[in-house]
Parts: C-alpha cells; sequence; structure tokens
C-alpha cells in the first residue's frame, strides 16, 4: 500500500464523495504469510475483529449460479450424461422466467462431461446459461477454447498457502501467470470468471487487492467484462459486523467494490459448509454487495459441500419478498430424481428436501398439527415443495391418523386416498397396538410404516 496525492471522486455506487489516500500495489515477501495467529492448526481457527463495519448494500438484482456439474462432483461418483441433461433441464424451470438461476458451470475434462454440454447447449435455453471451469494454464484452455460457450472460471488461487506451498511460486509468478491466461481467454472472445481460491485467508491488500485491479484495468482496456468469483475454498468466512479480514465476509465483497473498482454484476460468493456458515456467509455476500451465490443442488460438494442451492431459493424470497417466477416445487422432484437415480444418501433432516424435515413426532405437537398445519409447519409446504406435513404414528394415533401418514407419505389425493375404514389400515394399527402392548415408548418409524404399507396396500407402495 502506497501513499498517492488524497483524490475525491464521486462514487456512481452511492452517491456520496470518497477522499481515497491510498493505492494498493503487489507486495511481495520472501516468505508465505499464513495468518497463524487467527490460523494455528493445532488449534480453532480465530474469529479477530478489527470493529470496522461497512455498509450494507444488497444489488437492485441478485442471482444465484449453480456448480453442481463442477463442484458438486468432486465429492460424489460422476453423474452420467442423461443425469446431467435432466437435472439441467430441472434447473431451468426451477430458476424461472427470470433466470433467478442464472448460470451452470461444468467441467470439460471427460467425454461424459463434454457430451452433456453439448446435449445441454442444444436445448437453447437462455438461463441457466453454461458455462465452463479451467485450471489457468494453457492445456486447459485449450479445451474450452472454441467449444461455443461464452464464459469459463478460471482457477486464480489467491492465499499464500496456494502460490507458495501449492505451486511454488512468489506472488509476481502468480500473478504473472493468471494474467496470462486470463488474456488469453479474453483474445479468443471469452469472458474469464477469475476464481480467487482462498480468499478467506489471502493477504487482501498486499494481494487480493492489487491483483483485482489489474484485472480492472484489463477489463477497462479490452472492454471484455471480468468477474470475480470470491471462493471461501475452507469455510473460514465470518459474516458477524466487524470482523477482521480476511475472514470478514462483508469486508471482502465491500474491499473489492471500494479498492479494487468491481461492481456488484461482476462479483459472486463461492462458499463452503466446514464451520455450518455456508447459508449465512452466501446470504451476507448478497447483503454487502455480491450480485450472485454460487450452490450445488443439496448442497453436494467437497468434504462438506458447497452452499445449498435449495437453501439461496428460500434465501431470496426472504430477502427480496417473492419468489421472481422460481417454481420451488421443483426442487422436491431434484431431491428425488438424485436420490433414487444416483443412490445417494440424503440425511433425513435435511431443511425443505429431507424426508423428515416436516415431520412432526410429539404426540403434542401432532395433535396440534392435524388441528391446524401452520401451528408446526414453517409455511405451506404442499404448496411451495408439494410437500405436505407429515405426522409421526403413536399409540395414541387411531386409524385417522394411520390413514393420514399413508397419504400424506404417498402423496395421494382425490379418489387415490386411503380411507381409515379399510381393512389394510385395521390390520396395520393391529401391528402397532401389539408394539406398545409389549412395551414400546417409541414412535413407528417412517420405514417400519413403509413396509407395513408394502405388506397391506402393496399396490400404493410400489406406485
Amino acid at each position: 500500500m502506497n501513499h498517492k496525492m488524497p483524490s475525491i471522486n464521486l462514487s456512481k455506487r452511492t452517491n456520496l464523495l470518497d477522499f481515497d489516500t491510498y493505492e494498493y500495489e503487489l507486495q511481495e515477501v520472501e516468505s508465505p504469510e499464513l495468518f497463524r495467529e487467527m490460523f494455528p492448526y493445532s488449534e480453532v481457527p480465530k474469529v479477530a475483529y478489527n470493529y470496522r463495519h461497512v455498509p450494507m448494500n444488497m444489488p437492485d438484482e441478485i442471482y444465484i449460479t449453480d456448480t453442481s456439474f463442477r463442484d458438486g462432483q468432486q465429492s460424489r461418483a460422476p453423474y452420467t450424461t442423461a443425469q446431467i441433461v435432466e437435472l439441467y433441464k430441472k434447473l431451468h424451470r426451477l430458476g424461472g422466467p427470470n433466470g433467478i438461476i442464472r448460470q451452470t458451470e461444468f467441467f470439460v475434462y471427460s467425454k461424459s462431461d463434454r457430451d452433456a454440454l453439448e446435449q445441454c447447449m442444444e436445448l437453447g435455453y437462455s438461463f441457466p446459461e453454461i458455462t465452463t471451469w479451467i485450471r489457468a494454464n494453457k492445456k486447459d484452455f485449450e479445451l474450452v477454447r472454441n467449444i461455443g460457450i461464452k464464459e469459463t472460471g478460471v482457477l486464480v488461487s489467491c492465499s499464500d498457502y496456494h502460490i507458495f506451498n501449492k505451486m511454488g511460486l512468489n506472488r509476481k509468478q502468480a500473478l504473472d501467470k493468471y494474467l496470462g491466461i486470463v488474456k488469453e481467454c479474453i483474445s479468443a472472445g471469452l469472458r474469464p470468471r477469475c476464481h480467487f481460491e482462498d480468499i478467506t485467508r489471502a493477504d487482501f491488500y498486499g494481494f487480493v487487492v492489487p491483483f483485482a485491479i489489474e484485472l480492472r484495468k484489463l477489463s477497462e482496456e479490452s472492454g471484455v467484462p471480468l468477474k470475480i468469483r470470491a471462493c471461501d475454498t475452507m469455510g473460514y468466512g465470518i459474516p458477524y459486523p466487524g470482523a477482521a479480514l480476511p475472514r470478514s465476509v462483508s469486508g471482502i465483497i465491500y474491499g473489492l467494490q471500494h479498492y479494487a473498482g468491481f461492481t456488484s454484476d461482476m462479483l459472486e460468493w463461492h462458499g463452503h459448509n466446514d464451520f455450518y456458515k455456508g447459508v449465512t456467509n452466501a446470504a451476507t455476500a448478497w447483503l454487502y454487495g455480491a450480485g450472485a451465490v454460487n450452490c450445488s443442488l443439496l448442497g453436494i460438494g467437497e468434504r462438506t459441500g458447497n452452499v445449498p442451492l435449495e437453501a439461496m431459493v428460500f434465501e431470496y424470497a426472504s430477502l427480496k419478498g417473492s419468489l421472481n417466477g422460481m417454481d420451488t416445487s421443483v426442487i422436491t422432484e431434484i431431491a428425488d430424481y438424485i436420490v433414487s437415480e444416483t443412490h445417494y444418501d440424503l440425511p433425513p433432516m435435511t431443511p425443505f428436501v429431507g424426508r423428515s424435515f416436516n415431520v412432526t413426532r410429539a404426540g403434542i405437537h401432532a395433535d396440534g398439527l392435524m388441528k391446524d398445519e401452520e401451528i408446526y409447519n414453517i409455511f405451506d409446504t404442499s404448496k411451495l415443495l408439494n410437500r405436505p406435513p407429515l405426522v409421526s404414528i403413536s399409540a395414541s394415533s387411531g386409524l385417522a391418523g394411520i390413514a393420514c401418514w399413508i397419504n400424506n407419505y404417498y402423496r395421494l389425493s382425490g379418489d387415490s386416498c386411503v380411507d381409515k375404514k379399510s381393512p389394510a389400515v385395521a390390520k396395520i394399527k393391529e401391528w402397532i397396538d401389539k408394539e406398545y402392548e409389549s412395551g414400546r415408548v417409541t414412535v413407528i418409524s417412517d420405514d417400519e410404516l413403509a413396509e407395513l404399507t408394502e405388506k397391506y396396500l402393496p399396490q400404493i407402495a410400489r406406485r
């Protein structure tokens, strides 16, 4: 950071006069800055404060981007071509006509991924726009040069953990390497999206801001818009006001805008959930000026996973007051498809998509739910997710409770509903009564009830 002659400029972002006395240049260091006081490794990472508060700056328009076919495949068996195409179709429906799910990125290394990319492009959807992801080298660049996409992500790791300890470079060498591949993308007619990997452990003013300034200059010279994806690769981001950099989410977004000149539409947040802060950090990034948050379906991704896309759909609606055309019922279709087609082990308590997320188990709660589902249901899950609330079955559930469970669990309606007077329901109740007569105190599990339904109502259970 160097002193310069103070300047006062009218900010187009705030419509206020900014007083700027510093310019940030690359700070070369002999040894890597690993922020050991904050990240001691042998202890839990520390949350440090500098008590600097930056203003909230929610953009007029915010979007969701998807990485299910890139980062979402790094922790599981790859999707088949057919599965990617089907999920892409569902993402299109979920995002709605206004394209709130704005983009999705693809790997291009395997034939299956390239075939899927081509087949998805042939569908002709405007949204989600198909993009790719490459490492910052010429070999990867050749894979995306002529495949018909308009934008590609470029991995540009920005912490000294990566620059020194992984790549064996110094900061100047890393910066030159990154700028070289970005220039090649621009020359080939591609929009580069620079993935600032490990930004929450990076020297913000010594590398991140100077690098971002160079990218902004490139963008201005070429006329090609450049994006920055701020990647909280290890989930170290902190949403609390006044937290210190490099962990402060609000500080990162504000700094990229205020010191590097990137507007909201050119900023994106990519988070991980290692410390259970994935969703909160993503929402914080929106609140402080990021135009997009990057997510994956069901949160599937590296280690503890990415920010769940379905979570940010509802976060969007909470913050904006509207779904803006998104069809949330598709979320249930997506979850059912991934579970049935890929045998993904979806934890039952997972919000919005787990099989138990709107199941009431306590007897007194079940009684309230049967009188008025709004008492114990988070919102109208039947309308928004095509998932009616379920009631767990206990000794006091009765024939009506069992019939209600079957109808809700198997999503039966109209003439297909099971009546409480059904002989099959009576047989199931007889089995349940014997369980409690034998001293059972726990509720009957969904698995047990499904097995009983398959036994006594096989035509329903096998639908």
